[in-house]
């Protein structure tokens, strides 16, 4: 196939779309194949540090993401079970002129839906429903992809975008279905003014304490409030099949203070999430297929990069591959070689900041300790990951 040849992507999630603007802005045609019957995200708020923003002005999607952006004054971390403040990140002057851009959050949806909007606008993009891909074919001079429904594409080459339970990794990699956290999740979204404690609704407040923690923060303009709470499920630890339950999540919280108690009450019961990842493996690239986002690298909660990581991922591959490349596995292992150190390290301090924010006992004393010490406008401990990237073709 020629240089002007279709990419094919697997998934049209967040990261799925990164890469087809991406690639659009190097001059290359793309086809986004997507499971859904729909070009939709599911999910609630996002938290998006520093170092995205200027991956997202690449893509030409910042200013359309402003009006649903809300920006606030600090992340604050508390103790669950007392309800007082341990430590902040403040997000005022001296963060921004270290980082040169703000921290924001945003509903999954509306950042979704920008990037989706930018596709739209380009001719060089394709979108495709209803193509979930079960396999696919690299005959090295182009890649014929099957989908369930039966219906087959030819490309130049394939990104597997498509998730946690990525289809492509398990054809590149082939290392088995991730691993359980055993870390169950509930969210809910309610209007700003159901909320009866407001000391920080201008800040992202994170509640910690013993295998829990709940964070809180304002979406879409400030009008609704986003709440998770997780659980690191003791059931789950003892080998139990009834884990993470709605009962479970009641007694784990039995110890917290009253207001972080109450919050309980804006997260809906009927559902949870359970938490996976996998231990970070470089060999993302076969031939002319590669992996990008959680189908590569997919981590815990714990940084809030997962959406991170796939844009910058995204910007990274559209600058590798470029208008006229023609060998593409050559990109794609430029492409892993620059990501691979930046993504393990995200994967592996996610873990390790779960288990500190879920520590009990000694280690929470220590950890509280250790936080009254910390200096609010350096957050040293991810200066690393908010200084962000620089793109090299």
């Amino acid at each position: 196939m020629g240089q002007d040849a279709e990419i094919l992507i697997a998934g049209g999630g967040i990261g799925g779309l990164s890469a087809a603007l991406a690639l659009a802005h190097a001059g290359r045609r793309v086809r986004v194949l997507e499971k859904a019957a729909e070009f939709t995200e599911i999910g609630y708020g996002i938290q998006m540090g520093p170092n995205v923003h200027p991956m997202l002005e690449r893509l030409g999607v910042a200013r359309a993401i402003e009006p649903h952006a809300v920006y606030p004054d600090a992340l604050v971390l508390a103790d669950g079970i007392t309800g007082k403040e341990l430590t902040r990140i403040a997000l005022r002057a001296p963060f921004l002129e270290r980082y040169k851009y703000r921290y924001f959050v945003i509903h999954r949806r509306d950042l979704h839906g920008a990037i989706l909007d930018a596709c739209r606008g380009r001719d060089e993009i394709a979108l495709e429903a209803s193509k979930g891909v079960v396999r696919f074919d690299d005959r090295g001079d182009r890649v014929l992809v099957t989908c369930e429904d039966g219906s087959e594409y030819a490309g130049a080459a394939l990104i597997g975008a498509d998730g946690l339970w990525s289809p492509t990794r398990a054809a590149v990699i082939g290392d088995g279905p991730p691993r359980m956290a055993g870390h169950f999740v509930y969210r809910g979204v309610v209007p700003s003014d159901k909320i009866i404690d407001r000391s920080h609704e201008n800040s992202m407040i994170i509640y910690i304490g013993p295998n829990l923690h709940l964070v809180q923060y304002r979406l879409r303009g400030g009008t609704v409030m986003n709440n998770v709470a997780t659980i690191a499920s003791y059931r789950y630890a003892r080998g139990e099949q009834d884990c993470g339950g709605p009962d479970e999540l009641e007694e784990m919280f039995a110890r917290c203070d009253p207001r972080v108690r109450q919050m309980l009450d804006y997260v809906g019961k009927d559902r949870n999430w359970v938490l996976h990842d996998r231990p970070p493996v470089s060999g993302w690239t076969r031939g002319n297929v590669t992996l990008l986002g959680d189908a590569a690298h997919p981590m815990l909660q714990y940084l809030a990069q997962g959406a991170c990581m796939a844009i910058e991922d995204a910007v990274v591959l559209g600058a590798k591959v470029g208008a006229g490349t023609t060998d593409f596995n050559s990109a794609f292992v430029a492409y892993q070689r620059e990501r691979f150190y930046r993504t393990a390290r995200v994967q592996i301090t996610a873990r390790v900041f779960g288990d500190i924010i879920h520590a009990d006992g000694g280690a929470r004393e220590l950890r509280n300790h250790l936080c009254a010490q910390r200096d609010p406008d350096f957050p040293y401990e991810v200066d690393w990951l908010y200084r962000g990237i620089t793109i090299l073709s």
